[in-house]
């Protein structure tokens, strides 16, 4: 017996790609937090990183940052180093100082055709947002770091702690 796909629901796992932005510059200490750009580790380790996800061969659907300089500027990196539209990547302001709950909430809103998604963001709340996974405790997401969380949903919507398992844990010094 053969299957067809208009006579079964076809599961599809979500794959999210958890980023922290890269290293940001200091050296303009009047400058807003907002504001403050990638320094030259920064501009280093985000394209490396990106060159990391591609040679795993995830094909990243869409990109989800935090509008603040340093967070759309290391997803404009990682976006060239995986070859995806940099004019596509979506700034969402609510990443920006979110909390664990906030960015669960943005992650259900997130476009169902989209199975890998990058989200680019800050710490503490993507440090304790990846650590209410169970099994998971990671003391400090350091930054350029990437957690990588497969969801057994196939929906964003369906998207909680209990449907997610930290399968990759990596960054740059690593």
């Amino acid at each position: 017996m053969y299957l067809r796909a208009t006579d079964y629901y076809i599961w599809r796992m979500k794959l999210l790609l958890a980023m922290r932005h890269a290293k940001s510059s200091w050296d303009e200490p009047n400058l807003d937090d907002f504001d403050r750009p990638l320094n030259s580790r920064g501009e280093r380790d985000a394209p490396k990183m990106g060159k990391r996800i591609a040679k795993k061969g995830i094909q990243v659907d869409h990109i989800c940052s935090s509008p603040a300089n340093r967070a759309i500027s290391t997803a404009k990196l990682l976006a060239e180093a995986i070859d995806y539209p940099s004019k596509k990547i979506q700034k969402e302001q609510a990443l920006y100082h979110a909390g664990e709950d906030s960015i669960l909430k943005i992650i259900s809103s997130l476009p169902d055709t989209a199975d890998r998604v990058l989200l680019v963001g800050h710490n503490p709340g993507l440090t304790d947002f990846v650590n209410n996974f169970p099994g998971t405790s990671i003391e400090n997401i350091p930054t350029a770091g990437l957690v990588i969380i497969e969801f057994d949903i196939s929906e964003w919507a369906a998207a909680d702690w209990k449907k997610g398992k930290v399968i990759l844990v990596d960054s740059p010094k690593k």
